[in-house]
């Protein structure tokens, strides 16, 4: 199941009826959830792992607390480690009455990396995750609006939710299996009930019409014709200002009216699909095994990036979520292939390359991390 569909239930419905709208709840198989982070999984990165800070904060009273109240000092190979967090601070603010907040989720916990990718590739906007562990009885922050969508799913306790929906007050009582859709803006708040609270929220960083033609007429402004100075004397003469504005803004119209949309569109959607963190999980057991790559050798799409075919006369541009892959445009039917299908044996490149080119071929894609080896 695809990341926007496990969250909203229906992704298609979603984008066309509820996507920066309204409120949105969808109940779900509440252990798909809780399997994306569950609180042994905190317990193992709060006690077992060397988290740093800002990775971690803690909220008591509504207020972050000061790193210097949840670190603790150490050496790594006898340079200074700072930032690192203090188990034994954390846990004894948390059983204090503290929320405890993992940032930033999706650089370092595999199962929430893959969802946050998915989710991105499906709304076409950057994501990020953030885990909130609460006491029982407890609230982290008081009502507030966050500048960004959010979906919201509990994996363990319970948490009862105030949001602010055209003017009318609502409770929600989420628990396991519950995901919860607030649009940018949505007034909320959240309790935590009789037992222990782990919620994730996925943020989602929109990306706004305002923002896209910020930059078109960033563009139209870069005319050299817009350094000239205002003429000496403008004090003096409002009237003869507002007529040589009034040619410059007519100007300017000109050169917005004269944009080449589908130019500016294709490099907004190249821009997403080649400007994303690298995530290379398994890369490393992959180069080893390329010694042995053969045509029975089975290759697997990585889950995380993406196969766009860009071609053109005399090569092939390949967009793989984080980078840019230029290939000689004679591969454009085989790569066809390869985006076509989600696993397949080398041997099956066999129609368009030679036993040779398409070794290469396939160890330039596991490489490039757009494949992964099979096991």
């Amino acid at each position: 199941m695809d990341a926007l569909t496990l969250l909203s239930g229906d992704a298609q419905a979603f984008c066309e009826k509820v996507w920066a709208s309204r409120v949105h709840l969808h109940h779900a198989a509440a252990e798909e959830l809780v399997g994306l982070l569950s609180l042994d999984d905190v317990d193992h990165l709060l006690t077992a792992t060397a988290l740093r800070t800002p990775a971690l904060r803690v909220v008591k009273d509504g207020s972050v607390l000061p790193a210097a109240e949840i670190t603790r000092s150490a050496s790594l190979a006898g340079a200074p480690l700072t930032g690192l967090v203090d188990s034994r601070k954390v846990l004894a603010h948390f059983e204090a009455g503290a929320t405890v907040v993992l940032q930033g989720l999706h650089r370092y916990w595999t199962p929430l990396t893959d969802l946050v990718r998915g989710l991105e590739l499906s709304l076409g906007h950057p994501c990020q995750a953030n885990a909130y562990l609460t006491p029982p009885g407890s609230q982290g922050f008081a009502r507030h609006s966050d500048s960004h969508d959010v979906f919201v799913f509990q994996t363990h306790g319970r948490k009862r939710w105030e949001i602010v929906e055209e003017g009318h007050e609502r409770e929600v009582s989420l628990e396991p299996g519950l995901s919860m859709y607030l649009p940018t803006g949505t007034p909320h708040s959240a309790r935590s009930q009789e037992a222990t609270s782990l919620h994730v929220t996925i943020g989602i960083n929109r990306i706004t019409w305002r923002e896209v033609m910020q930059q078109v007429a960033e563009r139209a402004l870069a005319d050299e014709r817009y350094d000239a100075p205002l003429p000496a004397g403008y004090l003096d003469d409002p009237g003869m200002l507002a007529g040589l504005l009034g040619q410059e803004l007519a100007a300017f119209g000109e050169s917005l009216a004269a944009t080449d949309v589908r130019a500016t569109a294709e490099s907004r959607v190249d821009g997403f699909l080649t400007g994303r963190v690298p995530y290379l999980r398994g890369g490393l057991t992959d180069l080893v095994a390329l010694a042995g790559l053969g045509d029975a050798t089975r290759l697997v799409r990585r889950p995380t990036a993406t196969c766009e075919l860009r071609p053109g006369s005399d090569r092939l541009r390949v967009l793989l979520g984080d980078r840019e892959l230029r290939m000689p445009a004679r591969l454009t039917e085989p790569m066809e292939f390869v985006r076509d299908h989600p696993a397949f044996a080398v041997g099956e490149l066999a129609p368009w390359l030679d036993p040779e080119s398409r070794l290469v071929v396939a160890r330039r894609l596991v490489r490039e991390g757009l494949l992964r080896i099979a096991t």
